[in-house]
C-alpha cells in the first residue's frame, strides 16, 4: 500500500482492524516526504492499540521523523500514552530529544499526561522535572504554558521549581502569568517576592500578567501603586500595560491616583494615552478624568483627549469635555479654511 494512503487511512481511522494488525515493522517505518511514518501517525491519532503488540519495540517507538519527533512524542502529544504497552519504554526512551530539544516528557507535561509516564517510570522526580529544552524550558515551564500545572505531581509547587528560569530568564511564574494560568498556583506562592522576579528584559511577573490580559489572577492586595509603577528596562510600567490591555478595572480604586495615571514612559505616553487609544477610559472612576489629566501631552504633543476623540471613543469622556459640533457660522469658516476643525 502506498505510504501516503496508509498514513491517511490511519489518521482518519479508516484502516480495517485486520489490516492494521497485519502491518509489519518495515511497513510501519516507511517514510513520506516529511519523514513521517505510519507508526508516528498511529501514535498521534490513538491507533496504537490497533496494531499487533508483537510488532512494537523500543526502536520503533523512538524512531525520529524529520523534526526529530518520535512516536513516543506523538503518543504524549495526542494524549494516548495509556495505549503504550507496559515495559516497552524506559527512562532513556522518554529522554530522546527532538531537533529543538523537546523530549516526550515535555510533551507529556504539556498534555497533562505525566501520570501516564509514571506508570512506566515510577514517580516523576525533580531530576526529570528539570530536564530542559534547547530554550531552557523545564517540564514545569511547559505545563505552565499549557495550563496543566494542576496535573503535575504536588512537588512542582515548590519555590525552587516555580522560580527556575529558561534562557530568557522567565520563571515558571512568568510563563503561567503570560498564558493565564497563575490561578493554578497556590496563592501562598503568589507573594510580593515571587511576583517581582524579573526576566532578562526586566519584566516582572506582574508585567507578564498585565501585558497578556491576566491581571485579574494576581492577588488584589499586591496591586499597590508602588507595584503598578514598576518599570521594565524598556520603561514600560505595569499600569501602562494594564491601561493598554483593558484591565484598569482590575486595579483597586484605592490604588488609582492622578499621579499614577500621569506616569510617563520613554515616549512621554501616560496610561491615560494608552487607555484612550484602546478605548478603555471608561474603566476609570470619573474623578480621575479631569481636564488637566486628559490634556496631558506626550512628547509628540498628543493628549488623551485628542486621542479618544480621534479614535471615536468620545462616549468615554466626561460630558463637559466632549467636543461640541460647530454651529452654522463656524462650519462655514471651517469650510472656507479660516478655522481648523476641532481635533
Amino acid at each position: 500500500m502506498d505510504t501516503d494512503v496508509l498514513l491517511a487511512m490511519l489518521r482518519e481511522g479508516n484502516l480495517p482492524p485486520q489490516d492494521a494488525r497485519a502491518l509489519t515493522a518495515s511497513e510501519l517505518t516507511a517514510r513520506n516526504a516529511a519523514g513521517n511514518t505510519p507508526i508516528h501517525v498511529a501514535a498521534k491519532y490513538g491507533r496504537l492499540r490497533d496494531l499487533d503488540p508483537a510488532v512494537l519495540s523500543p526502536a520503533l517507538l523512538t524512531l525520529k521523523n524529520d523534526s526529530g519527533y518520535t512516536p513516543l512524542h506523538q503518543l504524549a502529544y495526542g494524549g494516548h500514552l495509556d495505549q503504550l504497552p507496559a515495559g516497552l519504554a524506559g527512562r532513556a526512551d522518554f529522554l530522546v530529544r527532538s531537533n529543538s530539544g523537546y523530549t516526550p516528557l515535555h510533551t507529556a507535561a504539556a498534555s497533562g499526561q505525566l501520570d501516564q509516564v509514571a506508570v512506566h517510570l515510577g514517580p516523576v522526580d525533580r531530576e526529570l522535572l528539570l530536564v530542559r529544552t534547547d530554550l531552557g524550558n523545564t517540564l514545569v515551564h511547559e505545563a505552565a504554558e499549557a495550563g496543566t500545572l494542576n496535573r503535575l505531581p504536588p512537588l512542582v509547587f515548590e519555590k525552587r521549581l516555580l522560580t527556575e528560569r529558561n534562557l530568557s530568564g522567565e520563571t515558571v511564574l512568568h510563563v503561567a502569568a503570560l498564558n493565564g494560568h497563575l490561578g493554578q498556583i497556590p496563592t501562598a506562592f503568589l507573594n510580593t517576592q515571587a511576583l517581582l522576579l524579573t526576566t532578562k528584559a526586566g519584566d516582572t511577573v506582574l508585567h507578564a500578567a498585565a501585558i497578556s490580559g491576566h491581571l485579574g489572577q494576581v492577588p488584589v492586595d499586591l496591586l499597590t501603586a508602588d507595584h503598578l509603577l514598576l518599570q521594565s528596562k524598556a520603561g514600560f510600567t505595569v499600569i501602562h500595560a494594564a491601561a493598554e490591555t483593558g484591565q484598569l478595572d482590575r486595579i483597586p480604586e484605592t490604588s488609582l491616583t492622578t499621579e499614577l495615571l500621569l506616569t510617563r514612559n520613554d515616549y512621554g505616553d501616560t496610561p491615560l494615552h494608552a487607555a484612550a487609544h484602546e478605548g478603555h477610559l471608561g474603566q476609570l472612576p470619573a474623578r480621575l478624568l479631569t481636564a488637566a489629566a486628559l490634556n496631558a501631552r506626550n512628547y509628540a504633543g498628543a493628549t488623551p483627549l485628542a486621542i479618544a476623540v480621534g479614535r471615536g471613543h468620545t462616549e468615554q469622556l466626561p460630558v463637559l469635555l466632549r467636543p461640541q459640533p460647530p454651529g452654522p457660522f463656524k462650519r462655514l469658516l471651517i469650510k472656507l479654511g479660516f478655522v481648523r476643525a476641532p481635533f
